[in-house]
């Protein structure tokens, strides 16, 4: 609109010059050293310095984006063309001060730059995930508790008495010292733990986790100095008791699958209180409605207890992922529409300091709507410019780094807070009495309680049926000085 307001007579006002052109060969030169620099730093093992390497190249993008202004405005001249002199005028308008165009595109470079690599990050994660849950895990449901806290010892026993489980094993989490370092230890049934998880062995077998053996991460074992059949000393924190194992195998952590793993008969007798993070199920013909079904009346219809399988563990896992790009997305947009004003503060600033030139324009008889034309077209080019420029990059980085974390996501990271670890076990600290389980959790509801709807279940959208049913409406806890009131066969309430 400015443009097609100038008059042909401030074509006489001598006022504005045009700016020269400064060389830019060094520029040129330094931007291909950073960019080459950054492009080695982005082929190392570690995430930091392919983090680092990854803001490298960006900046050197940056310094080359005059550079590459010109192929990019040579490659759209056949679209331009279809316009007229308009189109003309706009092509050469966006060559003719590459350092006007770099600035004006580098903003919206940059926010979609970062966009697109957080989406390629986030399906690379997302796939992992995945691919962890369905390569790391045989069993088809895993119980806990929905609030993350312990299991009572008799939900693992109900399970496996039932006749439709094929194969069943606690998880039963302490904390203690292996070879003198502080160690998170799992006690599991080695006869059927083989059969619901596949670790990544390094070295070693699941078979060889009999008596007196134990199987340890790769972090613990290079921390250690330990390798398949030396022996080490545990110590356990809650019991106080020690014991001197057999190293079985080495694997590589995950989210799933982390830790010190040891059978359940060598743990149980040096703890203080039993409990368990979460039970493996396999059931036979796999995980079905029917099955899951069977679970569930089997543990009463406990509201507190949590029966997944692998696409509801995958869901959970990565809805922290989720919910962090969502929260990184809302950012980059405002900072994408910033980029957008920022161009259209450009080019009409652009249109002010060209008063002389687009008045000549208008002298040998270009019209308004010509030089409306010519100035939309030249930021249409250099919007599409910083558009392409930072989808590419964006691709490429996101390939690296979706590269680095894809194959295995590292455990501790936010998914790990969802993979059933109590609270209290996240910070370190001891967990608390379990609170649900049979014969341990909330109490049956009174009998003018039962106008919920029996038998529906909760959706959490992070997987299919993820939550067991609850049956007479949600269960009422007792006043904290109240008796406590008659437990179901399956519910009682820990004091």
């Amino acid at each position: 609109m400015r443009g097609g307001k100038i008059p042909p007579v401030a074509a006489m006002n001598s006022v504005h010059t045009p700016p020269s052109l400064r060389g830019l060969v060094l520029r040129n030169t330094l931007g291909s050293l950073v960019v080459a620099f950054g492009t080695v730093l982005l082929f190392t093992d570690d995430n930091y310095v392919v983090s680092a390497g990854a803001g490298v190249v960006m900046v050197g993008v940056i310094v080359l984006t005059p550079l590459l202004s010109r192929p990019f405005v040579a490659a759209a001249e056949p679209v331009l063309r279809l316009f007229g002199v308009a189109g003309r005028l706009a092509r050469l308008n966006a060559v003719r001060n590459p350092r006007r165009t770099a600035s004006t595109a580098s903003a919206l470079m940059i926010g979609l730059t970062l966009i697109t690599a957080m989406t390629v990050v986030a399906t690379s994660t997302s796939g992992a995930i995945d691919r962890m849950a369905a390569d790391s895990l045989k069993a088809d449901y895993t119980v806990s508790m929905a609030n993350y806290e312990p299991l009572g010892p008799e939900v693992g026993k109900t399970v496996a008495a039932l006749p439709e489980v094929t194969a069943s094993s606690p998880v039963r989490t302490a904390y203690g010292k292996v070879g003198g370092g502080p160690s998170r230890l799992s006690g599991v049934d080695p006869e059927s733990f083989g059969s619901l998880v596949q670790p990544d062995l390094d070295s070693g077998s699941l078979r060889d986790l009999r008596g007196n053996t134990v199987l340890l991460d790769r972090d613990t074992a290079a921390e250690r100095g330990l390798r398949t059949g030396d022996e080490v000393a545990v110590s356990f924190d809650d019991g106080g008791g020690r014991a001197r194992l057999r190293v079985a195998g080495i694997y590589r952590p995950n989210d799933l699958l982390n830790g010190v793993y040891l059978p359940v008969s060598v743990m149980t007798p040096h703890l203080s209180e039993i409990t368990d993070e979460k039970v493996l199920v396999r059931m036979r013909g796999g995980a079905s409605d029917e099955a899951q079904d069977t679970l569930v009346k089997a543990l009463g219809s406990n509201p507190a207890l949590k029966i997944q399988d692998k696409d509801a563990l995958s869901g959970e896992i990565g809805g922290a992922i989720d919910m962090l790009l969502k929260m990184l997305y809302g950012l980059l947009a405002m900072a994408v529409l910033i980029a957008v004003l920022g161009v259209i503060n450009t080019l009409a600033m652009s249109v002010f300091e060209r008063r002389h030139e687009i008045g000549m324009l208008r002298a040998i008889g270009l019209d308004r709507a010509k030089v409306k034309r010519m100035v939309r077209l030249e930021s249409v080019v250099i919007s599409l410019f910083g558009a392409v420029l930072g989808v590419g990059l964006g691709l490429f980085l996101g390939w690296v780094a979706g590269g680095a974390v894809g194959p295995d996501v590292p455990h501790g990271r936010p998914g790990a807070a969802a993979a059933g670890l109590p609270r209290e076990r996240r910070r370190g600290r001891r967990p608390r009495r379990p609170v649900a389980g049979p014969g341990r959790g909330t109490p049956e509801p009174a009998p003018g309680d039962q106008g919920g709807v029996a038998g529906a279940r909760a959706d959490t959208g992070y997987g299919r049926r993820s939550v067991p049913r609850v049956v007479g409406g949600v269960p009422r806890a007792p006043a904290r000085r109240a008796p406590p009131r008659p437990a179901p066969p399956l519910l009682r309430l820990s004091r």
